[in-house]
């Protein structure tokens, strides 16, 4: 399992703990407040699951949009719903210790459903960074495959060579004087550049027809 899948999962993990036991400690104080308020029994159970349900199902939701990178404009209406039941949660926890008077037991109280209204603030801003990240990271990998385009150019050196036409040369007399008029260019072009004279540029310097310099070219 990769990094990044488990901080996600951690996280994801941590909300959930959280939600959970703002929910325990919401039950019983929000029923002992619906029946001080003379709520009916069967009803009085049944509205601290209502909160408790509307944010789970809020921080599932939040949670599924942040990592599949949904910009949080797009989920305001989720998120104040979310800090909505949040401070719902607060309310209703602290309410019936305040009422009775047991305001250390309220400070107690509201440590759940501070901290479920902290997460559900911050927990999808986590979760929509690492998606970030996942991408960002994840990004350079497509100029790999540009890297054997790099290569080409080194294959168009390796080109078939020219043909060369084969230095015999047909039987053309070459006339002595002409003969040794060729053998000096060609001495004289091999000293000065390295390496022999072709029959073109043999033909250049004589200023003859390309089979005559060829014709001498082959007889040097």
């Amino acid at each position: 399992m990769s990094e990044d899948r488990i901080t996600q999962r951690t996280v994801t993990v941590i909300m959930g703990i959280i939600a959970a036991l703002a929910f325990v400690f919401s039950f019983g104080n929000v029923w002992a407040l619906a029946l001080r308020l003379g709520v009916p029994d069967p009803i009085a159970p049944l509205i601290a699951p209502m909160v408790d349900l509307s944010v789970v199902g809020l921080l599932v939701a939040l949670r599924y949009l942040s990592l599949h990178g949904v910009p949080a404009e797009q989920i305001k209406g989720a998120t104040r719903l979310m800090h909505l039941s949040g401070l719902l949660t607060l309310a209703l926890n602290v309410a019936e210790p305040i009422v009775a008077g047991h305001y250390g037991r309220a400070a107690v109280d509201a440590v759940a459903p501070l901290l479920l209204l902290g997460w559900g603030a911050v927990g999808p801003q986590l979760l929509r960074h690492f998606h970030t990240i996942a991408h960002t990271t994840s990004a350079p990998a497509p100029a790999t495959p540009s890297a054997p385009v790099e290569k080409a150019p080194a294959l168009e050196p390796v080109s078939p060579p020219v043909a060369r036409k084969p230095e015999t040369s047909p039987a053309v007399a070459v006339p002595v004087p002409l003969l040794n008029a060729a053998r000096t260019i060609a001495d004289t072009y091999q000293a000065e550049h390295g390496e022999p004279i072709t029959p073109a540029q043999l033909r250049t310097r004589l200023g003859v027809a390309l089979p005559l310099a060829t014709a001498a070219h082959a007889q040097l």
